[in-house]
């Protein structure tokens, strides 16, 4: 499933959340989108979306969309490493909680640098338990990243993400943080994060 501009900045609106729409250019709409008809199913697989929207200098609308996982994978919801349980952080707006930084000191990605809600499930049982109560709030390391090198992208999430919001291709995560530096240069080094669930997006 692919999405349009348009329907992202309308279920970004539809939750009462703040869409960058400044005429100053790389105002930008950083937005990821979990899929709804997995349910609590520990699919494994890049079956999220990443899409990062913003006006140029010109005030043209620009838009990309890669597949990404929201995501833990199987490993660590099977094996956790936090007595709390795995995260999976919980859909909403986060303003200024990433920045530009050293993605566990190995490569540039986006850092978690302000907290966010994430939901920690800690009983091993092979699906994602959302639940309200479990709610945990603090800075968890969870950063945006890539999953690897291949030029193909990576099929299987496995160790790549214990919570992280993790692109399949690194030719999409490079695209993706060529746009978040030039962003960085204008704006200053803090990105809002969103997180939606497909079922939020009107066709």
């Amino acid at each position: 499933m692919s999405y349009t501009r348009d329907q992202i900045e309308k279920a970004v609106r539809s939750k009462g959340y703040k869409y960058f729409t400044s005429d100053k250019g790389l105002d930008v709409n950083i937005v990821g989108i979990r899929n709804s008809s997995t349910g609590d199913q520990v699919t494994n697989k890049f079956d999220d979306k990443m899409t990062i929207s913003f006006k140029d200098p010109d005030g043209n609308w620009k838009y990309y969309e890669s597949d990404c996982t929201t995501d833990p994978g199987k490993h660590w919801v099977e094996n956790i490493m936090n007595e709390d349980g795995v995260a999976i952080l919980k859909p909403g707006q986060y303003r200024g909680s990433h920045k530009v930084g050293l993605h566990q000191g190995k490569y540039e990605a986006l850092r978690q640098q302000k907290p966010v809600k994430v939901y920690r499930d800690n009983n091993e049982d092979g699906k994602y338990d959302m639940i309200e109560e479990n709610v945990k709030e603090g800075i968890f390391g969870i950063n945006i990243h890539k999953a690897g090198s291949r030029v193909a992208g990576s099929t299987q999430i496995d160790k790549w993400s214990a919570g992280c919001q993790v692109f399949a291709k690194e030719s999409d995560f490079n695209q993706f943080m060529e746009i978040c530096n030039k962003a960085k240069d204008v704006w200053g080094n803090s990105f809002t994060y969103t997180l939606i669930e497909s079922k939020d997006i009107v066709a």
